[in-house]
């Protein structure tokens, strides 16, 4: 059997998040993204999704007598699924930390996930507004200039170190100077 292809994931993700009330999960709804998990465990935000409807069903759910030990153990390891199969990404991290520290009274482990989570996460942030800074500078015009240097101000402030931003930021400031947007000295 063929693995499915990226279109007809993203197309049974959406029938199956259509099929129910997100507020109150349906037994349809839940089957389909467990059969999407079974299709391809690594489509991590049909992981994720289905790990917090089975969240959200045991926050809804009237009490049967039965313990939701089982449902947790099936929600931590959607969500430990979720964290490997997306490389470790900070929103991956952010729920399972979230998890541990709710329902597992694991706030020291779920501490160690969130720090790695906003590391993760301020990487991304840094290459995003590089990114940004160099668009900016290849427009080159005085709108973008005058958002290169307002984005970089806050970019060097809270990444001092970054060659990558110190860099384009020096290439930012010698065309605004050249824009007559900064004194010469300026840049």
């Amino acid at each position: 059997m063929a693995h499915p292809g990226i279109e007809e994931l993203v197309a049974r993700f959406q029938s199956a998040r259509q099929s129910g009330d997100i507020a109150r999960p349906s037994e349809e709804q839940i089957r389909l993204h467990r059969e999407l998990v079974e299709a391809c465990p690594a489509f991590t935000q049909n992981v994720l999704f289905l790990a917090w409807l089975l969240q959200r069903r045991l926050w809804t759910a009237e009490d049967d007598g039965q313990g939701p030990e089982q449902a947790f153990a099936e929600v931590q390891r959607l969500l430990e699924q979720a964290v490997q199969g997306s490389y470790r990404s900070a929103p991956a991290l952010v729920e399972l930390g979230f998890f541990l520290d709710t329902y597992r009274n694991s706030s020291h482990e779920a501490a160690k996930l969130y720090e790695e989570a906003a590391a993760n996460a301020l990487e991304t942030l840094k290459d995003a507004w590089w990114g940004l800074i160099r668009y900016w500078n290849a427009e080159r015009t005085k709108e973008t200039l005058e958002k290169a240097l307002r984005l970089g101000e806050l970019a060097e402030t809270l990444f001092p170190d970054s060659s990558e931003i110190i860099e384009e930021m020096a290439t930012t400031r010698q065309y605004a100077a050249q824009e007559g947007l900064l004194k010469p000295e300026q840049s």
